[in-house]
């Protein structure tokens, strides 16, 4: 347990003691107000590139279960808590959140006062940030470092190199199935999950696959996943999308699959100051003013003033800050939302 810094790129510094890998991380700093979920957050692909700052105080109580992991691997680049617990001989052979990051190379820092850290994200906006061990620290190089680092194109790191299929349950949708073509720009795999327990069967398609490839399998619809970091780096996916949306074949976007459908269809989307990340944020649908609490995990959103009317029309906003939450578009089966409606908290 040695004496760490994280420094952020506006020069604040925060003290805590090392858990984790023993080295240093260089990442955007980002908090999530969830009260649980650690493990389901680090294994997020909308996470890559980005150190989790979490505003519950105490983390690693319930331990790790394999099976709660949203990917194959974890993406998160650190993990920020005020108080770790270590577990030991737990009865329902939980892991320890300290061992599961030592294993995956993610260093942690503990002990820091989260809530001064939050509060100055929230106030100053997301920025970069960097864990590094207190003895030696050399302050004038490390802001170099954290003004030179840029997260750029995540999504062509966590996205699937090749075509997957993923059969629907057994006994969902009393035995009618139906085939989703899902493409994966960081996907979750409890979007999978969710699709396999309603009857479909679904294949998992690159982010950069070619909008005829996926229309020559004549699958019953399209799914665009969440994913990380800016939606304008996908921009060579944005032909493909266009022409899906374009197909006539049903299509539904998360996240960041709905801000590249607005984005396809000629709307804009801009930076937020420090993102939507948690599982409590409240959405209004317009047609029904019924609100949904619900989980989100992103640092950009659609222009409202961008959004064509002839084209689409906003059917969701966030109570929060007023941000959109949810488009349609009336000529064609398309309709995006921004938050995860597979985390249903």
């Amino acid at each position: 347990m040695r004496k760490a810094y994280l420094l952020l790129q506006d020069g604040t510094v925060f003290e805590g003691t090392r858990f984790g890998a023993d080295r240093d991380a260089l990442c955007e700093m980002v908090f999530n107000t969830g009260l649980t979920g650690y493990h389901e957050l680090l294994t997020d692909a909308s996470y890559a590139g980005q150190g989790i700052v979490m505003a519950s105080p105490i983390m690693g109580n319930y331990g790790v279960f394999a099976d709660h992991a949203e990917s194959w691997r974890p993406w998160a680049e650190a993990l920020i808590v005020r108080d770790l617990t270590r577990l030991e001989d737990d009865a329902r052979e939980a892991g320890a959140l300290e061992t599961y990051l030592l294993e995956h190379d993610i260093p942690g820092l503990t002990g820091v006062d989260t809530r001064g850290l939050i509060l100055r994200l929230r106030s100053s906006g997301t920025m970069n940030g960097l864990i590094a061990d207190a003895e030696g620290f050399d302050r004038e190089n490390a802001l170099a470092r954290l003004a030179a680092h840029t997260n750029v194109h995540p999504v062509a790191r966590v996205s699937c190199r090749e075509t997957s299929f993923h059969p629907a349950d057994a006994d969902a949708a009393g035995g009618r199935r139906y085939q989703v073509a899902l493409v994966d720009l960081g996907l979750k795999r409890g979007i999978i999950r969710s699709l396999n327990a309603s009857g479909c069967d679904v294949t998992v398609y690159p982010w950069d696959t070619p909008a005829a490839d996926i229309l020559a399998a004549h699958s019953d619809g399209v799914v665009l996943s969440n994913g990380p970091g800016d939606p304008k780096d996908c921009a060579p996916a944005l032909p493909h999308i266009r022409t899906l949306t374009e197909s006539g074949v049903p299509l539904f976007a998360i996240c960041l699959g709905h801000q590249l459908v607005a984005l396809a269809t000629g709307a804009d989307t801009y930076k937020l100051k420090f993102g939507h990340r948690g599982c409590n944020h409240p959405v209004r649908e317009l047609a029904t003013g019924r609100v949904a609490i619900t989980s989100q995990n992103h640092g950009y959103a659609v222009d409202a003033d961008s959004v064509d009317t002839r084209i689409a029309m906003v059917t969701h906003v966030n109570l929060n800050d007023g941000t959109v939450e949810g488009l349609a578009y009336p000529d064609r089966p398309v309709f995006t939302v921004q938050y995860h409606p597979e985390g249903s908290p």
